[in-house]
């Protein structure tokens, strides 16, 4: 029979002793006298510096990342699984693509735990600093790990430096730490300073400032990454911050009761009444004609607000109207191609939401974020942000807001090909839209219908290479949209004239581009004429497919109608 000795285990670590060890440890802990130290593996410098990796980061694919830093080290993901705390059944499963790493702590977490330089992710990191070499307590805080630990000491914020800093020491002592993180100048470009009424009124005044000409500023966005055009886009990770924050944040009261003239509901009345009427203009005429005035619109918004005499529930409707006249002037930027700006009013949107605690408002300004994301190549991002606006709908009774930040959902899957996924948020979208506008739908959702849900699953399935798809939506799309509509309607038959060139239907491709040339004479908008560019492109291509080198009159003609215009 078995010595009872056998089953005995090691006082200090747990492990079994042998049947032949009366002592009360095993040999291992008695001569270290602790458990032994685990050394950890860590991720050689030369890995951030591949191709893969860096655009895996662009693109928050953090499974990539994780795959990618074991292959090139190597390391296991048991490895892995100890460097960043997270399990190597959820990595697994992030690797597969069966998860996606999207709360902020975690992403933090993570990207620490690999060691991940701050240079190449737009997020505070345990390790980076301030300028001033001060660490934020309350930063760390935020964006503490999912199991409550606080970042070691040091700061959690990217490094930056002020300008006027910069000036002093002289430009031959410029580093690139200068412009790693946000510009002090610009409050709105770092989310993990307080959302304060101050902060908002410094955002709102700074978006002005980067939308003063079509030919934008360099310095707009100091730590944004160039991408086509003109635009400058944030990175995922600092999407997410603002993200994260705005739904987090406590919301300081707005009143101001010493000086300035009093404003009142009746005002603000006035002030949301000429936002709605330049919503009303932009859509049949185009954002050409009314940019201009409603950036001196929110310039008399802002004003109001910041000398303006008023109490708790007027400040709030006045923050209000705001949200709605920054994210407006930020569709008008984005429409007329100045998608840096477009990005900054849109941010200051979210911070003014957050005064006013509108989330409807906060998720009307992360829809248009959605669409600058998708629009800049960025799907991700898009999903990110209109699933947060779905988040902080929850509870309310907003069918048609709800159906169009699904379908901006959808336009994001579509780029990725992510199938499934479109079709189950456009099949979403469209029983809402069913539905008709709830108790809680904002008056600001009112082209929602049937035809703007046809046409996003035709733009989504174009995306998809569906052709013949696409066809058919977008021939619902163009009998069921609000008339009032021009541009939406452009833009829906210029996709619709790609659809029919790529599928080989030249003379319909070029009925259809005629239709939108018309239009686009009608209409100014920078984003109708770019979308006539595309066509023009996809029309050259089919008339070479389908015509073996015979000129076709119809694709010459809209050419050189589109060259015209342009």
């Amino acid at each position: 029979m078995p010595s009872s000795r056998k089953s005995r285990t090691c006082a200090r670590c747990g492990c079994v002793l042998s049947r032949y060890n009366s002592e009360e440890q095993c040999a291992a802990c008695r001569r270290t006298e602790r458990v032994p130290v685990v050394e950890l593996p860590t991720v050689p410098t030369h890995v951030w510096d591949d191709a893969g990796v860096r655009s895996a980061l662009d693109d928050w694919d953090f499974g990539q990342v994780s795959r990618m830093v074991r292959q090139l080290v190597p390391l296991r993901q048991e490895d892995v699984a100890a460097l960043t705390g997270l399990s190597q059944s959820y990595l697994s499963m992030l690797e597969c693509g069966d998860r996606k790493l999207t709360d902020v702590a975690r992403v933090v977490q993570f990207l620490s735990g690999l060691g991940t330089p701050v240079d190449l992710v737009r997020l505070p990191l345990p390790g980076s600093s301030r300028g001033d070499g001060a660490v934020s307590d309350r930063s760390a805080a935020a964006l503490a790990p999912a199991g409550g630990t606080r970042p070691a000491t040091g700061s959690v914020r990217t490094v930056v430096r002020k300008k006027s800093d910069v000036a002093r020491t002289g430009a031959a002592n410029a580093t690139a730490d200068d412009e790693v993180g946000p510009s002090l100048t610009d409050p709105m470009l770092d989310p993990v300073e307080p959302w304060t009424n101050d902060r908002l009124t410094l955002a709102l005044r700074a978006a002005l400032r980067s939308d003063v000409s079509v030919e934008e500023p360099r310095s707009a966005l100091q730590f944004a990454e160039p991408n086509a055009g003109n635009s400058a886009m944030l990175s995922g990770l600092t999407l997410a911050a603002y993200v994260h924050h705005w739904g987090t944040e406590e919301t300081e009261l707005l009143r101001r009761t010493v000086g300035g003239a009093r404003v009142t509901q009746q005002m603000c009345d006035h002030l949301q009444g000429t936002t709605d009427q330049l919503r009303m203009m932009d859509a049949g005429a185009g954002s050409g004609s009314v940019a201009d005035m409603a950036r001196a619109h929110l310039a008399l918004v802002l004003r109001a607000l910041e000398h303006g005499n008023f109490d708790e529930s007027v400040g709030r409707r006045l923050a209000g109207v705001a949200a709605d006249t920054a994210a407006q002037a930020g569709w008008y930027a984005f429409d007329a191609d100045r998608h840096s700006a477009a990005q900054a009013y849109l941010l200051g949107s979210l911070r003014a939401a957050h005064t006013a605690q509108d989330a409807r408002l906060g998720a009307g300004a992360l829809s248009y974020l959605a669409i600058h994301a998708y629009a800049n190549d960025r799907p991700r991002d898009a999903i990110v942000a209109a699933q947060a606006g779905r988040q902080q709908v929850r509870g309310f009774d907003v069918p048609h807001l709800e159906a169009v930040l699904l379908t901006r959902q959808a336009r994001g899957h579509a780029l990725l090909g992510e199938r499934e996924a479109v079709r189950r948020a456009l099949g979403t979208a469209a029983e809402l839209c069913v539905k008709g506008p709830g108790k809680d739908d904002p008056h600001w959702i009112y082209w929602m219908n049937e035809g703007e849900i046809h046409g996003q699953t035709a733009s989504a399935s174009l995306a998809m290479g569906d052709t013949a798809a696409a066809v058919q939506s977008f021939g619902r799309a163009a009998e069921g949209l609000n008339p009032t509509e021009q541009r939406t309607r452009g833009l829906f038959l210029a996709r619709a004239a790609q659809a029919y060139a790529r599928a080989g239907d030249l003379d319909a491709a070029c009925a259809t581009g005629g239709e939108v040339v018309t239009l686009a004479e009608r209409v100014q908008s920078a984003r109708l004429r770019k979308h006539l560019t595309d066509v023009a492109s996809d029309v050259r291509a089919a008339a070479r497919r389908t015509t073996r080198g015979r000129s076709h009159a119809g694709a010459r003609n809209l050419t050189e109608r589109i060259a015209m215009l342009a």
